[in-house]
């Protein structure tokens, strides 16, 4: 069962690898790609103002022009620059894996879930002839399903980790506030393209670093890279897309959605909020969560005042 299991899994990579878009470098260009397309979709519904989805706007068409500091044209430009940063440090870390050896490594992951799962098995079912079929069902969905799912899980949680503390940081140090942080704080009125509008060295610390250590730490195979990353800039676009859509499941499945961000893009939301691009509970935890509902409390308070 596990040779025949390997062989399948042989014989898949080895198509991949004659293919020119390899796992590797998927991983490099579909983010990017991701990317754009989804910001363009905003970009649309923002000429466009399309009636139905106007009424979910967060801030009206002319406080674009009115209130960012920065055009378009810019925010292009300076995307277009990090995402190149971005493909040559994904280059050097995404090394084209030897199917040989990439072969060897999941015939021993297999080898011993299988014999992990076995065990589990006598132990619970009566010995028949199936229990190697069960045990070995069990190790592979082991291996194609929960695994992966906890390496996901995983990176978001290290992404989230290293961001919200360096983004705390950009904002609490002055010096690297007035000369990185504030490029992005640019854009009082976010809007998808302008998602990874940042000054290099902090789109670099922040995005790129914060990407590549959640890769490497949970040890992630270049085709759940490419997911991993391509989520996580989907994310990120959303999170910036000026539209609060009741429907978006990246905003009903996440607390830190764009009406949780937006706050943080105003003045008066500006040192609340850093968690990004997942969760929420850096900020709950050290006490840097500002909600909707606190910031209507918080007005009326200081108008009674």
């Amino acid at each position: 069962m596990i040779d025949y299991i390997v062989k399948t899994l042989h014989t898949s990579y080895l198509s991949i690898q004659r293919d020119p878009w390899a796992d590797e470098i998927l991983a490099l260009w579909v983010p990017v790609a991701a990317y754009w397309i989804y910001s363009m979709l905003f970009h649309f519904l923002m000429v466009a103002e399309i009636p139905y989805f106007e009424q979910y706007r967060i801030h009206t068409a002319d406080d674009i022009d009115k209130r960012n500091r920065v055009s378009i044209k810019r925010v292009l430009a300076m995307v277009t620059f990090q995402q190149l940063i971005q493909v040559v440090l994904g280059s050097l870390v995404l090394h084209p894996i030897n199917p040989q050896m990439m072969i060897t490594q999941q015939e021993k992951s297999l080898a011993r879930l299988y014999s992990y799962c076995l065990k589990v098995v006598d132990l619970f079912v009566a010995s028949s002839n199936n229990t190697d079929l069960m045990a070995m069902s069990l190790a592979n969905t082991l291996y194609s399903v929960v695994i992966p799912g906890f390496q996901f899980f995983a990176a978001m949680v290290i992404m989230d980790t290293h961001q919200y503390f360096l983004h705390r940081l950009f904002h609490l140090n002055k010096f690297l506030y007035k000369h990185f942080h504030s490029h992005h704080h640019r854009l009082y009125v976010p809007y998808a393209f302008g998602a990874l509008y940042n000054h290099p060295v902090e789109g670099f610390l922040l995005d790129s670093l914060g990407a590549t250590l959640a890769m490497e730490l949970t040890r992630m195979t270049p085709r759940m890279s490419m997911i991993f990353f391509t989520f996580s800039t989907l994310k990120t676009v959303d999170d910036h897309c000026g539209y609060y859509l009741p429907w978006n499941p990246l905003q009903f499945l996440f607390g830190n959605n764009v009406k949780y961000h937006d706050i943080h893009h105003q003045a008066y939301g500006i040192k609340t909020n850093f968690s990004q691009p997942f969760f929420t509970f850096w900020d709950k935890l050290l006490g840097t969560e500002m909600d909707a509902n606190a910031r209507i409390m918080k007005s009326k308070s200081a108008k009674t005042n």
